[in-house]
């Protein structure tokens, strides 16, 4: 559904932007570069966690499918269809 999966974009990206945050404040005041990839690494990580599977948050608006056509009457029509024939000029 089109609502969870902006849920799921919203919470990725905000836990993007902060394990960013927070990654490159500490790695600055620890001045070790590592630190801060350690860190947006794990926000990755939790938020594919929780935004990859299929939770139950995710699926509160499910998408109303239109109904299933009978698929006698489609091959009736192919079959009264004639097949054009391509004249040579």
């Amino acid at each position: 559904d089109y609502k969870g999966q902006k849920l799921a974009e919203q919470i990725f990206q905000g836990i993007i932007l902060v394990s960013a945050v927070i990654g490159f404040i500490y790695g600055y005041i620890t001045e070790q570069f590592g630190w801060t990839v350690y860190i947006v690494m794990a926000g990755f990580a939790l938020s594919c966690l929780l935004t990859l599977p299929p939770w139950p948050m995710y699926r509160r608006n499910p998408l109303k499918w239109l109904p299933v056509q009978e698929s006698g009457t489609e091959e009736k029509k192919a079959a009264d269809r004639k097949p054009k024939r391509h004249s040579k000029t």
